[in-house]
């Protein structure tokens, strides 16, 4: 039901809160390779950190986030921990996807330095300055024998998913200005870029962010400017 002051005006809205939440941990968060597309499970460890999260969001939002107010990503670690933490009828939003790191896929920071012949950054670089000898498929051995095809593409420009990010906050700002809490769950780097878009600066700066897994961080509006209200909760 919409306010009502004492002039007798409909009372506008307080906005809501945009809530990011990383996924659990995996095998390779634990190794330092770069999970961009390859659609890799929750180790056991991610799985208790999907719930522990889970509770946590409920201790800051008692109240939890309405039907039709969270959003994952469609990879499985994304999904896993939003049904973990208690959302399993979470909408799938393709533009939440990882970062596409292309040749980088798969490989650890050293690995891809090595590899290109000088020392490789991602924020800086980018995925396709990584160096050709990277480029194909192959398929990753998990510890527990699962098999995950792994491809090594072109990959994508940090321009190219800071713009499937400010899609996403075009999607959600609707709901936000009518006052409702909104819920992302996804992954590190993709969340680190939205809120760059959400605070109206360079992507460049999500480096600057730090993101622990299955950690949330809440966005917000101040006197008419978008901030962050908390950070790796």
């Amino acid at each position: 039901m919409t306010a009502i002051n004492c002039a007798g005006n409909e009372a506008a809205a307080t906005p809501g809160q945009l809530v990011l939440l990383r996924h659990g941990q995996t095998v390779w968060s634990v190794s330092g390779q770069h999970t961009g597309r390859t659609d890799i499970p929750l180790t056991p460890a991610g799985q208790d950190q999907a719930e522990q999260a889970g509770k946590r969001l409920c201790g800051a939002f008692p109240d939890g986030f309405a039907a039709g107010h969270v959003f994952v990503s469609p990879l499985r670690r994304a999904r896993q921990t939003a049904a973990l933490a208690g959302y399993p009828q979470a909408t799938v939003l393709d533009d939440l996807a990882e970062w596409d790191y292309g040749r980088a896929e798969g490989h650890t920071r050293q690995q891809i330095s090595e590899a290109s012949g000088f020392a490789w950054d991602v924020w800086r670089d980018g995925p396709r300055q990584v160096g050709m000898e990277l480029a194909g498929d192959w398929t990753a051995m998990l510890p527990g024998g699962e098999q995950v095809p792994v491809h090594n593409g072109d990959g994508e420009t940090l321009e190219e998913a800071a713009a499937r990010t400010r899609a996403v906050i075009a999607r959600v700002s609707p709901l936000l200005e009518q006052g409702h809490n909104v819920l992302l769950v996804a992954h590190a780097h993709i969340l680190r870029i939205l809120t760059t878009q959400w605070l109206g600066v360079n992507p460049h700066q999500g480096r600057l962010l730090r993101l622990d897994t299955a950690h949330y961080c809440v966005l917000g509006s101040y006197h008419d400017d978008h901030v962050i209200v908390h950070w790796n909760c």
